[in-house]
């Protein structure tokens, strides 16, 4: 479960970030990148315990 979870905060996080710096135009530290990558580690974890409840 611990791993699942761990993955699914860093790929969300990864994601989330990453188009959070697309819409901030490249600044790795704007309001969307920090949100967005909040958001999707946050969607990381709901997806990690979802696998592991079906696993």
């Amino acid at each position: 479960m611990k791993k699942l979870i761990t993955f699914g905060i860093f790929i969300g996080g990864l994601v989330g970030g990453g188009i959070g710096t697309l819409l901030d135009h490249g600044n790795q530290f704007g309001i969307w990148t920090i949100l967005l990558s909040t958001v999707g580690s946050l969607g990381g974890i709901w997806l990690g315990i979802q696998l592991n409840n079906y696993f």
